[in-house]
Protein backbone atom coordinates (compact mmCIF):
# COMPACT_ATOMS: atom_id res chain seq x y z
CA UNK A 1 0.00 0.00 0.00
CA UNK A 2 2.67 2.43 0.91
CA UNK A 3 4.86 1.52 -2.01
CA UNK A 4 1.35 2.37 -4.30
CA UNK A 5 0.88 5.26 -2.47
CA UNK A 6 4.58 6.89 -2.80
CA UNK A 7 4.44 5.80 -6.99
CA UNK A 8 0.81 7.75 -6.97
CA UNK A 9 2.46 11.04 -5.41
CA UNK A 10 5.30 10.60 -7.86
CA UNK A 11 3.44 10.59 -11.20
CA UNK A 12 1.41 13.21 -9.56
CA UNK A 13 4.16 15.66 -9.02
CA UNK A 14 5.54 15.25 -12.42
CA UNK A 15 1.95 15.32 -14.30
CA UNK A 16 1.24 18.28 -12.18
CA UNK A 17 4.18 20.43 -12.82
CA UNK A 18 5.02 20.88 -9.42
CA UNK A 19 7.76 18.11 -9.97
CA UNK A 20 10.02 18.45 -13.15
CA UNK A 21 9.93 14.68 -13.36
CA UNK A 22 12.83 12.29 -14.66
CA UNK A 23 15.49 12.55 -16.25
CA UNK A 24 14.43 9.85 -19.13
CA UNK A 25 12.27 7.95 -21.01
CA UNK A 26 11.71 4.82 -19.32
CA UNK A 27 11.22 5.76 -15.50
CA UNK A 28 6.92 4.95 -15.93
CA UNK A 29 7.28 1.54 -17.91
CA UNK A 30 3.14 2.07 -16.63
CA UNK A 31 0.90 4.68 -16.02
CA UNK A 32 -0.61 7.39 -18.47
CA UNK A 33 1.47 10.44 -19.85
CA UNK A 34 1.10 13.80 -20.56
CA UNK A 35 0.01 14.12 -23.86
CA UNK A 36 2.93 15.23 -26.19
CA UNK A 37 2.01 18.43 -28.45
CA UNK A 38 3.33 18.36 -31.83
CA UNK A 39 4.19 21.43 -33.75
CA UNK A 40 4.44 22.86 -36.69
CA UNK A 41 7.51 22.31 -38.35
CA UNK A 42 7.71 18.98 -36.59
CA UNK A 43 8.43 15.71 -38.01
CA UNK A 44 4.44 14.40 -39.22
CA UNK A 45 2.35 12.41 -36.67
CA UNK A 46 3.58 8.49 -36.55
CA UNK A 47 7.09 9.74 -38.22
CA UNK A 48 9.98 9.75 -36.05
CA UNK A 49 11.99 12.79 -38.71
CA UNK A 50 13.35 12.35 -42.29
CA UNK A 51 14.68 9.23 -42.87
CA UNK A 52 17.88 11.22 -44.49
CA UNK A 53 18.14 12.46 -40.83
CA UNK A 54 19.06 9.36 -39.44
CA UNK A 55 23.17 8.37 -38.54
CA UNK A 56 24.86 7.48 -41.92
CA UNK A 57 28.31 6.27 -42.56
CA UNK A 58 29.63 9.71 -42.18
CA UNK A 59 29.52 8.65 -38.49
CA UNK A 60 32.53 6.08 -37.08
CA UNK A 61 32.34 3.76 -34.06
CA UNK A 62 35.35 3.75 -32.34
CA UNK A 63 36.43 2.80 -29.09
CA UNK A 64 38.53 4.85 -25.91
CA UNK A 65 39.97 3.55 -23.21
CA UNK A 66 38.67 5.10 -20.63
CA UNK A 67 38.67 5.27 -16.35
CA UNK A 68 36.08 2.14 -16.13
CA UNK A 69 37.42 0.40 -18.90
CA UNK A 70 36.28 1.02 -22.69
CA UNK A 71 34.26 3.72 -24.16
CA UNK A 72 32.04 3.47 -27.27
CA UNK A 73 31.20 6.33 -29.10
CA UNK A 74 30.59 7.66 -32.58
CA UNK A 75 32.60 10.49 -34.66
CA UNK A 76 31.68 12.54 -37.33
CA UNK A 77 35.16 12.90 -38.00
CA UNK A 78 35.66 16.56 -39.38
CA UNK A 79 34.36 20.04 -38.07
CA UNK A 80 34.11 21.91 -34.76
CA UNK A 81 33.77 19.24 -32.28
CA UNK A 82 30.54 18.81 -30.36
CA UNK A 83 30.80 16.24 -27.44
CA UNK A 84 27.21 15.12 -26.98
CA UNK A 85 25.87 13.29 -23.83
CA UNK A 86 22.35 11.31 -24.31
CA UNK A 87 19.88 10.44 -21.40
CA UNK A 88 19.19 7.52 -19.39
CA UNK A 89 18.94 4.62 -20.80
CA UNK A 90 19.36 5.55 -24.17
CA UNK A 91 22.69 5.56 -25.98
CA UNK A 92 24.49 7.58 -28.17
CA UNK A 93 22.03 7.12 -31.08
CA UNK A 94 19.43 9.11 -29.42
CA UNK A 95 21.08 11.56 -31.37
CA UNK A 96 20.77 9.53 -34.75
CA UNK A 97 18.36 12.21 -36.26
CA UNK A 98 20.53 15.32 -35.83
CA UNK A 99 23.72 14.20 -36.60
CA UNK A 100 22.92 15.26 -40.64
CA UNK A 101 22.20 18.81 -39.59
CA UNK A 102 24.50 19.42 -37.38
CA UNK A 103 27.41 18.27 -39.39
CA UNK A 104 25.68 20.40 -42.31
CA UNK A 105 26.52 23.16 -39.78
CA UNK A 106 29.96 22.65 -39.81
CA UNK A 107 30.07 20.85 -36.45
CA UNK A 108 31.61 17.21 -35.75
CA UNK A 109 29.18 15.63 -33.38
CA UNK A 110 30.93 13.07 -31.07
CA UNK A 111 27.90 11.15 -29.14
CA UNK A 112 29.68 9.19 -26.52
CA UNK A 113 27.95 6.06 -24.67
CA UNK A 114 28.06 6.83 -21.21
CA UNK A 115 29.26 3.91 -19.15
CA UNK A 116 27.14 0.84 -18.69
CA UNK A 117 25.26 1.98 -21.55
CA UNK A 118 25.33 1.41 -25.61
CA UNK A 119 28.47 -0.49 -26.14
CA UNK A 120 30.29 1.64 -23.03
CA UNK A 121 31.96 -1.07 -20.29
CA UNK A 122 29.60 -0.46 -16.84
CA UNK A 123 31.25 1.18 -13.79
CA UNK A 124 32.31 -1.70 -11.02
CA UNK A 125 30.42 0.42 -8.87
CA UNK A 126 27.28 2.56 -8.31
CA UNK A 127 28.16 5.69 -10.17
CA UNK A 128 27.44 9.59 -9.59
CA UNK A 129 27.22 12.02 -12.56
CA UNK A 130 30.79 12.94 -11.81
CA UNK A 131 31.72 9.30 -12.34
CA UNK A 132 30.01 9.73 -15.72
CA UNK A 133 31.82 12.97 -16.49
CA UNK A 134 35.21 11.65 -16.48
CA UNK A 135 34.60 9.83 -19.69
CA UNK A 136 34.28 13.18 -21.68
CA UNK A 137 38.28 13.80 -21.00
CA UNK A 138 39.29 10.56 -21.84
CA UNK A 139 37.45 10.35 -24.96
CA UNK A 140 38.86 13.72 -26.21
CA UNK A 141 42.15 12.57 -25.15
CA UNK A 142 41.80 9.98 -27.74
CA UNK A 143 41.00 12.40 -30.53
CA UNK A 144 43.52 14.97 -29.70
CA UNK A 145 40.90 17.32 -28.98
CA UNK A 146 41.92 19.85 -26.50
CA UNK A 147 38.38 21.71 -25.99
CA UNK A 148 35.03 21.37 -27.06
CA UNK A 149 31.79 22.46 -26.55
CA UNK A 150 29.35 20.24 -24.60
CA UNK A 151 25.68 19.52 -24.74
CA UNK A 152 23.45 16.92 -22.69
CA UNK A 153 20.14 16.40 -22.68
CA UNK A 154 18.05 15.43 -19.46
CA UNK A 155 20.40 13.10 -17.56
CA UNK A 156 23.53 13.74 -20.06
CA UNK A 157 22.63 17.65 -19.35
CA UNK A 158 23.59 16.46 -15.94
CA UNK A 159 26.80 15.54 -16.62
CA UNK A 160 27.52 18.27 -19.16
CA UNK A 161 27.16 20.36 -16.08
CA UNK A 162 29.84 18.36 -14.26
CA UNK A 163 31.91 17.99 -17.31
CA UNK A 164 31.86 22.68 -17.43
CA UNK A 165 32.85 22.83 -13.89
CA UNK A 166 35.52 19.54 -13.34
CA UNK A 167 37.44 20.16 -16.48
CA UNK A 168 36.81 23.81 -17.59
CA UNK A 169 39.99 23.45 -19.83
CA UNK A 170 38.59 21.01 -22.08
CA UNK A 171 35.19 22.94 -22.31
CA UNK A 172 34.40 25.57 -24.96
CA UNK A 173 30.91 25.99 -24.35
CA UNK A 174 27.78 23.99 -22.80
CA UNK A 175 24.65 23.50 -23.57
CA UNK A 176 21.92 22.15 -21.59
CA UNK A 177 18.90 20.59 -22.73
CA UNK A 178 17.06 19.46 -19.17
CA UNK A 179 18.56 20.94 -15.74
CA UNK A 180 16.83 19.30 -13.01
CA UNK A 181 15.32 20.86 -9.75
CA UNK A 182 13.78 19.23 -6.91
CA UNK A 183 13.31 19.27 -3.13
CA UNK A 184 14.38 16.89 -0.70
CA UNK A 185 11.40 15.57 -0.25
CA UNK A 186 10.88 14.97 -4.04
CA UNK A 187 14.23 13.59 -4.49
CA UNK A 188 13.13 11.21 -1.67
CA UNK A 189 10.05 9.92 -3.21
CA UNK A 190 11.32 9.50 -6.88
CA UNK A 191 14.77 7.84 -5.61
CA UNK A 192 12.29 5.48 -3.99
CA UNK A 193 9.48 5.05 -6.40
CA UNK A 194 11.69 4.89 -9.48
CA UNK A 195 14.62 3.64 -8.40
CA UNK A 196 12.98 1.26 -7.06
CA UNK A 197 11.39 -0.06 -10.15
CA UNK A 198 14.56 0.10 -12.27
CA UNK A 199 16.38 -1.83 -9.62
CA UNK A 200 14.05 -4.65 -9.75
CA UNK A 201 13.48 -4.61 -13.88
CA UNK A 202 13.39 -7.79 -15.02
CA UNK A 203 13.74 -9.56 -18.52
CA UNK A 204 9.68 -11.55 -18.62
CA UNK A 205 8.45 -14.71 -20.86
CA UNK A 206 7.37 -13.14 -24.41
CA UNK A 207 9.32 -10.81 -23.90
CA UNK A 208 6.52 -9.02 -22.16
CA UNK A 209 9.12 -6.42 -20.56
CA UNK A 210 10.22 -4.94 -23.78
CA UNK A 211 6.17 -4.80 -24.72
CA UNK A 212 6.01 -2.41 -21.90
CA UNK A 213 8.82 -0.49 -22.61
CA UNK A 214 7.18 -0.07 -25.86
CA UNK A 215 4.02 1.23 -24.64
CA UNK A 216 5.29 3.87 -22.25
CA UNK A 217 7.37 5.20 -25.17
CA UNK A 218 4.44 5.70 -27.34
CA UNK A 219 2.40 7.02 -24.46
CA UNK A 220 4.93 9.90 -24.24
CA UNK A 221 5.27 10.05 -28.16
CA UNK A 222 1.62 10.48 -28.31
CA UNK A 223 2.15 9.43 -31.95
CA UNK A 224 4.91 11.69 -32.96
CA UNK A 225 7.23 8.80 -33.02
CA UNK A 226 6.75 5.83 -35.88
CA UNK A 227 7.09 2.42 -34.36
CA UNK A 228 10.38 1.73 -35.66
CA UNK A 229 11.82 4.07 -33.92
CA UNK A 230 10.09 3.24 -30.77
CA UNK A 231 11.79 -0.08 -31.21
CA UNK A 232 14.71 1.77 -31.51
CA UNK A 233 14.10 3.00 -27.94
CA UNK A 234 13.48 -0.49 -26.37
CA UNK A 235 16.66 -1.94 -28.27
CA UNK A 236 18.34 1.39 -26.77
CA UNK A 237 17.39 0.45 -23.52
CA UNK A 238 18.30 -3.63 -23.49
CA UNK A 239 21.66 -2.68 -23.95
CA UNK A 240 22.07 -1.15 -20.19
CA UNK A 241 19.90 -4.18 -19.39
CA UNK A 242 22.43 -6.40 -20.56
CA UNK A 243 25.02 -4.84 -18.92
CA UNK A 244 23.54 -4.83 -15.62
CA UNK A 245 23.66 -0.67 -15.76
CA UNK A 246 19.92 0.22 -16.06
CA UNK A 247 18.76 1.82 -12.81
CA UNK A 248 22.28 3.86 -12.75
CA UNK A 249 21.50 6.99 -14.69
CA UNK A 250 18.54 8.02 -13.10
CA UNK A 251 19.72 7.06 -9.67
CA UNK A 252 22.66 9.19 -10.50
CA UNK A 253 21.11 12.17 -11.94
CA UNK A 254 18.20 11.79 -8.98
CA UNK A 255 21.24 12.46 -6.59
CA UNK A 256 23.05 14.85 -8.29
CA UNK A 257 22.13 18.59 -6.56
CA UNK A 258 22.69 20.94 -9.29
CA UNK A 259 21.39 24.19 -7.71
CA UNK A 260 25.16 24.63 -6.70
CA UNK A 261 26.93 22.66 -9.86
CA UNK A 262 24.84 25.40 -12.10
CA UNK A 263 26.16 28.24 -10.37
CA UNK A 264 29.86 27.48 -10.86
CA UNK A 265 29.63 27.19 -15.15
CA UNK A 266 32.01 29.74 -16.52
CA UNK A 267 31.92 28.91 -19.98
CA UNK A 268 29.18 30.23 -22.75
CA UNK A 269 26.32 28.29 -21.46
CA UNK A 270 22.76 27.52 -24.22
CA UNK A 271 19.89 26.69 -22.02
CA UNK A 272 17.69 24.62 -24.97
CA UNK A 273 14.09 23.56 -23.70
CA UNK A 274 11.14 23.00 -25.40
CA UNK A 275 7.69 23.80 -23.37
CA UNK A 276 6.43 20.02 -23.77
CA UNK A 277 9.27 18.82 -21.71
CA UNK A 278 8.35 17.38 -18.32
CA UNK A 279 12.03 19.09 -17.20
CA UNK A 280 10.57 22.68 -18.66
CA UNK A 281 9.81 24.33 -15.19
CA UNK A 282 13.72 23.27 -14.20
CA UNK A 283 15.04 25.45 -17.32
CA UNK A 284 12.34 28.35 -16.68
CA UNK A 285 14.13 28.05 -13.27
CA UNK A 286 17.72 27.69 -14.74
CA UNK A 287 17.12 30.86 -16.44
CA UNK A 288 16.69 33.05 -13.47
CA UNK A 289 19.68 31.66 -11.55
CA UNK A 290 21.64 32.48 -14.84
CA UNK A 291 20.08 35.13 -16.62
CA UNK A 292 24.11 35.74 -18.31
CA UNK A 293 23.09 32.36 -20.06
CA UNK A 294 21.70 32.56 -23.92
CA UNK A 295 18.02 30.59 -23.74
CA UNK A 296 16.15 29.08 -26.73
CA UNK A 297 12.87 27.68 -26.06
CA UNK A 298 10.69 25.20 -28.55
CA UNK A 299 7.26 24.76 -29.19
CA UNK A 300 5.96 21.63 -27.89
CA UNK A 301 7.42 18.65 -28.17
CA UNK A 302 8.43 15.89 -25.43
CA UNK A 303 11.11 13.91 -23.98
CA UNK A 304 12.21 12.97 -28.01
CA UNK A 305 12.40 16.48 -28.78
CA UNK A 306 15.54 15.32 -31.01
CA UNK A 307 13.51 13.57 -33.05
CA UNK A 308 10.67 15.56 -32.90
CA UNK A 309 12.09 18.69 -34.29
CA UNK A 310 15.26 17.80 -35.20
CA UNK A 311 16.07 20.50 -37.38
CA UNK A 312 15.24 23.77 -34.89
CA UNK A 313 16.59 21.67 -32.30
CA UNK A 314 20.01 21.30 -34.08
CA UNK A 315 19.96 24.64 -35.42
CA UNK A 316 19.74 26.24 -32.24
CA UNK A 317 23.06 24.76 -31.16
CA UNK A 318 24.84 25.60 -34.25
CA UNK A 319 23.51 29.32 -33.65
CA UNK A 320 24.48 29.49 -30.42
CA UNK A 321 28.35 28.21 -31.14
CA UNK A 322 28.98 30.03 -34.03
CA UNK A 323 27.87 33.15 -31.45
CA UNK A 324 29.95 32.06 -28.89
CA UNK A 325 33.24 33.12 -28.10
CA UNK A 326 35.60 30.01 -27.96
Amino acid sequence: MIGNVRRRVALGMIGSGSIVGTLGPFSHSAGAASPTAVTPGAPPRGKAGPAAMKQSAAMRRAYADGPYGQIHYLDAGTGRPLVMLHQAVMTANQFDYVFAPLIARGLRPIAIDMPGFGLSDRTPFEPAVSDYAAVVPAVLDALGISRAAVVGHHTGALVTNEVAIRYPERVSANILCGPLFISDEQRAVLIADIGGRERAFRALPHAAHMNLLAEARERYANGSISAERISDYVVQAMLAVQRGAYWYGHNAGLNYRQEEALMKITQPTLLLTNTGDMLYASALQARKMRPDFAFTELEGGGIDIVDQQPGPWSAAIADFLAAAVD
